[in-house]
């Protein structure tokens, strides 16, 4: 795939987080492009991006949801768990560099506003106060009464 942009990473990565269970909408796409980079690239060039990983068969669209072909899927398979994003999206830019388009695929071709749209949404939900399962959790929110994990303590020593 030539020129290869690193939204189209980005965009990889947080769709196969998004669309771990079901198709994703939008705002879930945004969420996770926050999540993974803390920055949202702008609407023109996810817009290009969506139509771009389209037309080269690794993003489907499937009931007004976008979920990762199987090309796209094997990418992904192939990241180690241990990067960090950085890694992961350096890593990805390499495998998209040496993809090879393979017949024909339908484009989705989404108006920078609606993605906008989306973001807007998912940045009104991110200041007010609504539980949101793909970003991580604030220090208020982590259970403290939970007992750490300690090599050391075993059932025996408990009684």
């Amino acid at each position: 795939m030539y020129p290869v942009h690193d939204v189209d990473a980005i965009l990889l990565l947080s769709l196969a987080v998004a669309a771990k269970r079901r198709p994703a909408d939008l705002i879930e796409i945004a969420t996770a492009i926050d999540l993974a980079q803390q920055t949202i690239p702008s609407t023109n060039k996810l817009s290009d991006a969506f139509a771009r990983l389209s037309a080269y068969g690794l993003i489907v669209e499937i009931d007004g949801g976008y979920v990762l072909s199987d090309d796209a899927q094997k990418m992904m398979e192939s990241q180690r768990k241990k990067d960090d994003n950085a890694k992961r999206i350096y890593r990805l830019k390499e495998h998209l560099a040496d993809y090879h388009l393979a017949g024909d695929h339908a484009t989705v071709l989404i108006h920078p506003d609606k993605i906008k749209v989306a973001i807007d949404a998912h940045l009104k939900a991110k200041k007010s106060g609504v539980r949101n399962l793909l970003m991580p959790k604030t220090q208020a929110q982590i259970d403290f009464k939970k007992q750490p994990f300690n090599p050391f303590y075993s059932r025996k020593n408990r009684d």
